[in-house]
């Protein structure tokens, strides 16, 4: 199924297609025209279906979807997964989810609305699991924050998902200060939740928490846990990365594949065993034996796990800086300076020195006043003053960008944003 936004581009490489597509239409718009090249308009297709389907008997294992890695920190990667694998992850998410008391979880009065690409690792499951409960759904079309607030209003939506861009983006709008918005449950992922984003959204009575997973994964993993966040505000139990779901185990390892210490503090490499993970890439068996090293998927972020199990990723590999023999977590700087007054987002990332081998920047939009940069200063400073921060962490440099890069999906492309510093874009 193709969106009306991106067929005119599709139409220029249909000539190179060598195999057979069904091409379907998806559009809010009831007058568009369905180009040639598409076999029709979703809506209508289906109005003109009988209620009945006859499934075909398949084999559990039969492929059911593929799709491609988003490629933030290298080439794209083909990722499958079986029928099986979907009714798993799809069990274990409802049973998990659906088991959390009070108002957290998922629940089947639970109204559903998806603010992550379904083409995202299936929507990241919940559109399976939305229906497999039976939930009201809700489908927004594009992501423009005014229409996502006037849907939730509309349709009293109770439950969404999606990256920590999407949603800084609606709490921005104007619509956001008048809508209630205190039944809405989100589940943020794909790249770390700030605690300046979960107070921001707090103080609007939204009840939001941690996710983890990746597209290796189908994706579920963890999140953050949900019944102690009833019993304290505390925003880093909500920004914690989490316990894992049901049928989830999740070790922290040194190189050599040893636990390190749950102390909260000794990092490690986070690596996942699951019936629903991904068994391996398309057509790439070099990356799919890297992947699976050990009999355990090697997901590439670091890190640690408290005395109570709660683990938190505090960086992903290939992010770390590392500088002067040193690792900086970029996470670490993110976080420590969201919640300056008039920073709207930001990325630490490392950039070459001769010196050190890498220095940590900040590249962030915020507001034009000259006082957030001092701010930005200030709360590092007290930060290497208290001892949460070691002296050497301090970024060198504050770069200010209009909008940050950003993958299909929404996420801030780290990947792209050294590129730009390195051939002087970003200045």
């Amino acid at each position: 199924m193709i969106v009306a936004a991106v067929s005119p581009r599709l139409s220029r490489y249909m000539p190179r297609v060598t195999r057979r597509l069904t091409l379907i239409l998806l559009t809010d718009r009831e007058d568009a025209a369905v180009p040639v090249e598409f076999t029709g308009e979703y809506e209508t297709l289906l109005a003109q279906q009988t209620a009945r389907f006859d499934f075909a008997d398949l084999p559990e294992d039969t492929r059911a979807t593929l799709f491609y890695t988003t490629g933030t920190t290298g080439d794209p990667k083909g990722v499958s997964y079986s029928h099986r694998q979907l009714v798993l992850h799809t069990l274990a998410a409802a049973a998990d989810l659906g088991t959390v008391p009070g108002q957290g979880g998922l629940k089947r009065d639970d109204v559903y609305m998806p603010i992550t690409p379904l083409f995202h690792v299936h929507g990241w499951g919940f559109p399976y699991i939305a229906t497999f409960l039976g939930l009201k759904q809700i489908y927004p079309g594009r992501y423009e924050p005014e229409r996502l607030l006037s849907l939730i209003e509309q349709h009293g939506v109770t439950f969404s998902h999606c990256v920590p861009t999407i949603l800084a983006m609606v709490l921005g709008a104007p619509k956001a200060a008048s809508t209630d918005l205190t039944c809405w449950k989100v589940l943020i992922g794909g790249s770390a939740l700030s605690e300046g984003l979960t107070r921001q959204a707090r103080a609007l009575g939204i009840d939001l928490h941690a996710a983890y997973g990746m597209s290796e994964t189908c994706p579920f993993v963890t999140h953050a846990d949900m019944l102690a966040s009833q019993i304290s505000d505390d925003v880093t139990i909500r920004t914690a990365t989490g316990r894992p779901v049901p049928l989830v185990e999740v070790r922290v390892v040194s190189p050599d594949m040893e636990d390190v210490p749950q102390d909260g503090r000794t990092t490690g490499e986070v690596i996942v065993r699951a019936p629903w993970l991904t068994h391996g890439y398309i057509q790439n068996a070099e990356a799919s034996a890297d992947l699976w090293r050990g009999g355990w998927l090697h997901t590439g972020d670091v890190g640690h796990h408290s005395p109570d199990g709660t683990l938190r990723i505090t960086d992903r590999l290939k992010d770390v800086i590392k500088s002067g023999g040193e690792w900086v977590s970029s996470l670490t700087l993110e976080n420590l300076v969201s919640t300056v007054p008039g920073l709207i987002e930001v990325a630490a990332v490392g950039v070459l020195d001769d010196r050190w081998g890498e220095r940590p920047v900040l590249v962030a939009v915020m507001d034009p006043s000259e006082e957030i940069d001092a701010a930005i200063r200030h709360r590092i400073d007290a930060a290497i003053e208290s001892g949460d921060l070691p002296k050497w962490a301090a970024p060198d440099l504050i770069y200010r960008v209009s909008a940050l890069p950003r993958t299909s999906v929404g996420k801030i492309d780290k990947k792209r944003i050294r590129q730009m510093l390195e051939t002087g874009e970003i200045t």
